[in-house]
C-alpha cells in the first residue's frame, strides 16, 4: 500500500471518470495528489477531502484552464515550490466533438487540440527539470485506442491522440537516462459518467433502443463487447509510476478489449 509513498502526483482532467479514479488509486499508493479539472467548487472540496482521508495524504487542487499555457506553467511551478518536484505526472484531460471536417468548426480544432495534446507538451516541460534533478519521474498520457486507429468525424480527436503517442516516444527517448518514464495508456470505450449521458441520446437520435447503442454503437469495436472499466486504466497507471516498471518507456499500451487488433 505504501508503494509511492512520498511521491507527488500531478493529474489533469481529475476530477471525474478515468482521471478521478487514477488520482484515487494513486493516493491510496500513498502519493501525495495535485487534482485538476471541472466542477462545482463544494464537490470538489469533498473529493479533495475524501481523497485525502482515504490515502492518509496531502491532495490540492488546481483548477487552471489546461488551454492555456500561463495557466499550466503556474500550475506546475506551484506544486513544484509546494511539494520539491512533480515525481508523477498524468496528462488525462481531454474533450471531444464529432462532425464531418468540412462541417468541423475551426473553434473547436482549435480547443481539442490545445487541450488533448499542446497541454501535455507544456505540462512536460515544466515538470521535466525538477524530476532530472531527483533522477525519477513517471509521465503518463492518457491517450485513447484513437491513438493508434481512426474513427470518422472524429478529426480534431484522432488527430491529437495519434500526436499524444509521438510526443511519449519522442520525450521517451530524451529523458531516458535521467529516471524517467514515458508512456501513453490507450483505453477503449470507458463507461465513464460522460459515456454514461450519451446513450440515451444517441439512442434518441437513431432510433434505437440503448442496449443497441451499447452493442452495436459503442463495443462494436471491442471484441471482448465489455467497457474497459475505470479501476483497469488506473490500475496501470499505478503500475507504471511504480519502480518494477522502470524498463517501460516509450510504450503505446492499449486496453481496449481487443479493438486495436482487429
Amino acid at each position: 500500500m505504501s508503494g509511492l509513498r512520498g511521491r507527488v502526483a500531478l493529474v489533469t482532467g481529475s476530477t471525474s471518470g478515468i482521471g478521478l479514479g487514477i488520482a484515487e488509486m494513486l493516493a491510496r499508493e500513498g502519493a501525495n495528489v495535485i487534482l485538476n479539472g471541472l466542477g462545482p467548487a463544494d464537490q470538489i472540496e469533498k473529493l479533495r477531502q475524501r481523497i485525502s482521508q482515504t490515502g492518509g495524504v496531502q491532495v490540492r487542487y488546481d483548477g487552471a484552464d489546461m488551454s492555456k499555457p500561463d495557466a499550466i506553467e503556474a500550475m506546475v511551478k506551484k506544486g513544484i515550490a509546494e511539494f520539491g518536484a512533480i515525481d508523477i505526472l498524468v496528462n488525462n484531460a481531454g474533450i471531444q466533438h464529432v462532425a464531418p471536417i468540412e462541417e468541423f468548426p475551426a473553434g473547436k480544432w482549435d480547443a481539442i487540440i490545445a487541450i488533448n495534446l499542446s497541454a501535455s507538451f507544456h505540462t512536460i516541460r515544466h515538470a521535466l527539470p525538477a524530476m532530472k534533478q531527483r533522477k525519477w519521474g513517471r509521465i503518463i498520457n492518457i491517450a485513447s485506442a484513437h491513438a493508434l486507429v481512426a474513427s470518422p468525424f472524429k478529426s480534431a480527436y484522432v488527430a491529437s491522440k495519434h500526436g499524444i503517442a509521438g510526443l511519449t516516444k519522442t520525450v521517451a527517448l530524451e529523458v531516458a537516462e535521467f529516471g524517467i518514464t514515458m508512456n501513453a495508456i490507450c483505453p477503449g470505450y470507458v463507461l465513464t459518467p460522460l459515456v454514461e449521458k450519451q446513450i440515451p441520446d444517441t439512442a434518441k437520435a437513431r432510433g434505437i433502443t440503448e442496449e443497441q447503442v451499447v452493442k452495436d454503437v459503442l463495443l462494436a469495436a471491442q471484441p471482448t463487447k465489455e467497457f474497459v472499466t475505470v479501476a483497469q486504466i488506473a490500475a496501470l497507471a499505478v503500475y507504471l509510476a511504480s519502480d518494477a516498471a522502470a524498463s517501460i518507456t516509450g510504450a503505446i499500451l492499449p486496453v481496449d478489449g481487443g479493438w486495436t487488433a482487429h
